[in-house]
């Protein structure tokens, strides 16, 4: 049976004050409450409160997840190099992998994830389609050099995550286990009180052939997703599809004509000069794609979106030009790029640049643009990619109704990865007819870490945290308001809850006023507070629920009842 907490032996210091470099929720709140305390950046300690959090997500987790069949593991977070040349991705993760060298000057990394660590394990260990299917999963730290690490622990340089991985024979199979986990994840956000929305998601530089992300909407969010209001449609904004336009008739429009232009090279110069609508103009972005330099084509009135497409081109490597990639080019005239005679050039555009439209453009010379430059007459598109920024208002792809946006954290995901790791490390498996069977997987996340910060943000008020029952550090919060007498009740009230099972923290702290101890209460957010108050001597105690306010008072005996029941 596990011990009462006792605030007067337990680690914790509350702070009165936010941290000077907090700036969301997650992270004033875990701080100030005692749950975590920062060591570096992006890399932060767990206290005992935050801790049991921590291990009480992991419970719900685990629980979930053998629900459905799935073993559990604990491979290596440190890594041989040579697992991940395999895939390529040694080079891929680029400046977001930890990389070091042994003693014998040997090459190894900080494992960002385990993809290519569980096809070895089931390859050394399967060889029959008798062995599978099968689901393996860890709980693990995952280690990634964030660039600017923020939000407390919602984005670390390492994290806790739940990482697991399905392995079946057939396609079907893939789907089955797929499905599987997608009901477990419900089960699980449900559990631990997430407001959440599944949206469809990229699959990027993973591959594979399906991808839902797992979202829980809150301010501190980086991720953005839309959701329409007429139907079931949600999705990353890197996952909207736009649907294309219509083919137009070009022939109304006469020929390309050049304007003088002077000092316009930006969108918003050029509109303001003709007295047109920036949407009326055709904006063409340069970027590098694995070096080679690309167009890329939106109307005027709307931006690239960069993430969006490096997930249409990963796992080629996308960036910005810089001015020394001019440098030797005179067909690439800066600020005044149009797409007509870039033959040296890939041009991508935007399915809203369709056949037949016209545009006023660069006109590939100093302090000139041209008018009447039409898509499919004056220049060609090599490829179509919808790129742009998804905005409020825009159409669903399912119904056409303008969509919503919100902000949200990413708490999970799953992809249907099919052969892509089980061909660089030929996994094989002997099929039923006595030929080699190509083993196809599926690779499923969930940040633990994160999603304590994700549970943070959505139930916290202007009091402190306010954890659900199953993820709170206690059941119950037991304040004795200072004198004797009342710490001796608090006292045999929190042994008498926690033989009956309940989780206990008591603050019998001495010397610590009333005040403090209930604005700490509040603070560290457990579910129900239990005060041993003014009427202690007369064995009644005040029970108040945290999320409500709502306060009621109780006989020892009534309330002891109350909360076993």
């Amino acid at each position: 049976m596990a011990q009462v907490q006792r605030m007067s032996r337990l680690m914790i210091k509350t702070l009165r004050d936010d941290p000077a470099d907090a700036e969301t929720l997650n992270h004033k709140l875990l701080v100030r409450a005692g749950y975590v305390r920062r060591t570096a950046a992006g890399i932060w300690s767990w206290l005992p409160l935050g801790k049991k959090v921590l291990e009480n997500i992991s419970h719900v987790v685990r629980e979930e997840m053998d629900a459905i069949g799935a073993q559990e593991v604990l491979l290596p977070a440190l890594l041989p190099k040579e697992s991940y040349d395999v895939t390529g991705r040694y080079d891929e993760y680029g400046d977001l992998l930890f990389r070091l060298k042994d003693r014998k000057g040997a090459d190894y990394l900080l494992g960002p994830t385990h993809e290519e660590i569980f096809t070895q394990i089931v390859k050394d260990q399967c060889s029959s389609y008798k062995d599978l299917p099968v689901i393996l999963y860890q709980i693990q730290t995952k280690y990634r050099d964030e660039a600017r690490p923020r939000a407390g622990v919602l984005r670390g340089r390492e994290f806790q995550m739940k990482d697991s991985y399905s392995f079946d024979t057939t396609d079907e199979g893939l789907a089955e286990s797929y499905a599987l986990h997608r009901a477990a994840y419900i089960k699980i956000f449900e559990r631990l009180g997430l407001d959440h929305r599944i949206v469809s998601a990229v699959s990027g530089a993973m591959g594979g052939s399906a991808s839902e992300e797992f979202l829980a909407p809150a301010p501190a969010g980086e991720d953005t997703f839309v959701d329409c209001p007429a139907c079931d449609y949600a999705a990353n904004t890197e996952a909207v599809s736009f649907v294309a336009t219509e083919t137009a008739d070009g022939s109304a429009h006469g020929p390309v004509e050049d304007l003088d232009t002077p000092d316009t090279p930006t969108i918003e110069t050029l509109a303001a000069h003709l007295g047109v609508p920036a949407s009326a103009t055709l904006k063409n972005l340069l970027v590098k794609v694995d070096g080679e330099i690309v167009a890329v084509g939106v109307p005027g009135n709307r931006e690239v979106d960069l993430g969006k497409l490096g997930e249409h081109l990963a796992p080629a490597v996308v960036e910005l030009v810089t001015a020394e990639d001019f440098e030797g080019r005179d067909d690439l005239v800066r600020g005044y790029v149009g797409p007509q005679g870039l033959e040296k050039v890939r041009y991508i555009a935007d399915p809203r640049v369709a056949a037949g439209t016209a545009w006023i453009t660069g006109a590939n010379k100093i302090n000139t643009h041209a008018k009447n430059v039409v898509a499919g007459r004056d220049f060609e598109v090599d490829e179509y990619l919808d790129v742009v920024v998804v905005e409020e208002g825009d159409p669903c792809p399912k119904c056409g109704t303008g969509l919503q946006l919100d902000r949200a954290i990413e708490i999970g995901h799953i992809f249907q990865l099919g052969r892509k790791f089980a061909d660089a490390f030929q996994l094989d498996v002997l099929g039923q007819q006595g030929k080699p069977v190509r083993v196809t997987m599926g690779s499923y996340g969930i940040g633990v870490s994160r999603a304590v910060a994700a549970l943070a943000e959505q139930t916290a008020d202007d009091k402190g945290l306010c954890w659900p029952k199953e993820i709170a550090p206690a059941d119950v919060h037991v304040v004795a308001a200072g004198k004797a007498l009342q710490t001796e009740l608090a006292l045999d009230v929190s042994e008498q809850l926690n033989a009956a099972g309940v989780r206990v923290l008591v603050d019998d702290r001495a010397g610590v006023s009333p005040g403090v101890k209930f604005t700490d209460a509040e603070l560290i957010g457990v579910p129900t507070i239990l005060v041993a108050g003014r009427r202690s001597a007369e064995g009644v105690v005040e029970l108040k629920d945290r999320r409500t306010g709502e306060r009621e008072e109780l006989t020892v005996a009534e309330a002891i009842a109350r909360l076993t029941a």
